[in-house]
């Protein structure tokens, strides 16, 4: 396969969904029962269908997160740098349209965030900016690397695309991980999302995790906007994405975020709404189609059910997070891209960690391993 574009083309989405929706209690048990699943015991596993085998699906996933995992749970912050932004998104606070104060922070702004992180324990940090080429770019995020490396073992990063030969000079200045996010994979609406700006590129985004690959980058990021269309023909894609990246660049670790819709300036209201117990089947589904893959769940969701579904798959989970440029500092919320949930600091999270029987790591690993 040359790239996932050509894969992706074989795909329709109205005939995936039909197919996913006419999976029966039949297919859910072959699936379950399976000892290497497919992308379509996935299907069964997502479909309304399997809503009845929850708690089995909660059992299994529970025990092939421990045997991969352990009783650990990574944390990580992001640290917003920008909150700049050229496109134009029906879903985000940074939103062009959006008449909200702009800042992209300086380096002494950068030190002072970086400081307060770092008191907070974390060695791991997320860069996170809006999408201004201008503003914040290559020459952007190479002052910042090099500002940044010195004071943490783990740099991944939340950004607009970029060409290959961008994530190759990053790279060298400590760059791990990359977060991409399809938004999602129903080409039409990602279009009435996403009207102007270079982010309305459906298929530059999409071959983003190509050019990841091909750059030789250590983990890949992926996930959809949960809320924007079906969320179970969203997550069949992001799965058949998953898999056909781990079969092309194998030696790339990957990871897979379940962000919900929140409240933000400008808010869009949710196409496709998922509750608490669909949410909970998702994760499962992941956990029993990819026993490696490294489940994060962020600040967006409520305490109480971070609290709970922690046992269920997740490995990583943001805490004490602000999404707005100089967060950790300035405190000006105007300036944040959404509205977190879950508001309480790592120190809580870590102690509810333990109450739990987990460990909290506040890094991913060294890079001299």
């Amino acid at each position: 396969m040359a790239d996932f574009k050509t894969l992706f083309s074989q795909y329709d989405w109205e005939q995936v969904k039909d197919s996913i929706y006419a999976k029966t209690p039949a297919d859910v048990e072959q699936a379950l029962h399976s000892t290497r699943r497919t992308i379509e015991d996935f299907k069964a596993l997502i479909s309304p269908a399997a809503a009845p085998y929850l708690s089995d699906m909660a059992h299994m996933s529970q025990q092939l997160t421990r045997q991969r995992f352990g009783n650990t749970m990574q944390l990580y912050i992001p640290l917003y740098l920008s909150n700049e932004c050229q496109n134009i998104c029906t879903y985000c606070g940074f939103s062009l349209d959006n008449k909200i104060a702009r800042k992209t922070l300086n380096r002494e702004e950068v030190l002072a965030e970086v400081k307060a992180i770092k008191d907070m324990g974390y060695d791991h940090v997320l860069l996170v900016t809006g999408e201004a080429q201008q503003t914040v770019g290559l020459p952007y995020f190479r002052e910042m690397l090099e500002l940044i490396r010195p004071h943490f073992s783990n740099i991944s990063m939340e950004v607009q695309p970029m060409d290959q030969s961008d994530y190759e000079a990053l790279i060298p200045l400590g760059l791990h991980s990359v977060l991409v996010y399809q938004e999602t994979y129903h080409e039409a609406d990602y279009k009435l999302h996403h009207p102007k700006g270079r982010k309305s590129n459906f298929h530059y985004r999409l071959e983003t995790p190509d050019r990841l690959g091909k750059a030789g980058i250590h983990k890949i990021g992926l996930g959809v906007l949960i809320g924007l269309e079906d969320w179970r023909t969203d997550s069949f894609f992001t799965a058949l994405h998953l898999q056909y990246l781990e079969r092309t660049y194998w030696q790339t670790r990957y990871s897979l975020s379940f962000p919900r819709l929140r409240p933000c300036a400008g808010g869009l209201t949710p196409k496709a709404v998922m509750n608490d117990r669909e949410l909970v089947q998702l994760i499962c589904a992941y956990r029993l189609l990819s026993p490696e893959l490294e489940l994060s769940l962020s600040t967006r969701e409520s305490p109480s059910f971070r609290d709970h579904v922690i046992q269920l798959g997740i490995t990583t989970m943001s805490a004490g997070s602000r999404t707005n440029p100089g967060g950790y500092t300035l405190g000006d919320d105007s300036l944040e891209q959404f509205e977190i949930s879950d508001e309480r600091d790592p120190g809580m999270i870590a102690e509810m960690l333990r109450n739990k029987g987990y460990e909290a790591v506040w890094k991913d690993w060294d890079r001299a391993f």
